[in-house]
């Protein structure tokens, strides 16, 4: 496993591998897949969002309640980057300052930022401060503070997971589309940026579409982009969120593997 001084990882939401791969909705996620790497056979491991969310921060589900308003003491990937000697933070579209950790406000939902319940974040203000509105990321980029691990969620809107615009109805594929344009409009800066000459970015959906069972939370596309990884690769290696965790503290050179991820397998394959 190389080691990175970056990763990248985005949350789309609620759609299942078949929906998302050769979809010409996703012109732009398609060509990463293609150009870079992709798992097929990768599933996330519950229903509804809240659980995949804690899945790949703590290793354990946590709960599948996404009106949960309680806190999470739990070992987590914030608490053992920190214990590393590396720095987090959390990119949330349309949060309402840095620091908040208050219920969903606008087209920014809590359930959708995990760091928001953890108690070794709360606890500290300078942890806390950690959880930024999405606009911070093209800054920290200019400015060359990009953190080891960057957290990255669109909201609701520009996740593939509300009608674009706030229509009320909409067909499947404007929901794909408006993530599309947001990850080509926001992320391929990311990966045109000088900051990521040694990192790696993950794409990946928090589960598949509500019907789609298979392993707890359905068959999910997942991307890996970055120059360790091989192009034009396609891993058939079985993989949930937990050993997306794994994978990530590993890239960073993290001992600590919260929950599940102690005992998971790493995504190496994707590796040269």
């Amino acid at each position: 496993m190389p080691q990175v001084n970056h990763v990248f990882l985005v949350m789309l939401e609620n759609h299942s591998f078949n929906q998302v791969i050769g979809s010409p909705s996703m012109p732009f996620l398609n060509s990463l897949a293609s150009q870079h790497a992709l798992a097929t056979n990768y599933f996330a491991d519950a229903h509804p969002s809240i659980g995949n969310y804690f899945m790949l921060t703590t290793g354990q589900i946590e709960t599948i309640d996404d009106t949960f308003t309680g806190t999470i003491s739990d070992d987590n990937i914030a608490q053992a980057l920190t214990a590393a000697g590396k720095t987090w933070k959390a990119y949330m579209e349309n949060l309402p300052s840095a620091g908040f950790t208050g219920p969903d406000t606008g087209l920014y939902v809590k359930h959708h930022d995990p760091f928001s319940y953890f108690t070794s974040v709360l606890g500290s203000p300078s942890q806390t401060a950690n959880i930024v509105p999405f606009t911070q990321l093209s800054a920290d980029l200019a400015a060359g503070s990009v953190p080891n691990f960057a957290f990255i969620a669109p909201n609701i809107q520009n996740d593939a997971h509300d009608c674009p615009g706030g229509a009320a109805n909409c067909p499947d594929t404007a929901k794909l589309a408006a993530a599309d344009s947001w990850l080509q409009a926001n992320i391929a800066p990311v990966i045109n940026s000088p900051a990521f000459g040694n990192s790696v970015l993950i794409i990946t959906f928090d589960e598949g579409v509500i019907t789609d069972l298979a392993n707890g939370g359905g068959q999910v596309a997942t991307v890996m982009v970055g120059p360790h990884v091989k192009t034009g690769f396609q891993s058939t290696a079985f993989a949930q969120h937990q050993n997306l965790l794994r994978t990530i503290l590993d890239l960073l050179a993290v001992s600590d593997h919260p929950g599940a991820s102690a005992v998971a397998g790493d995504m190496a394959d994707f590796f040269q």
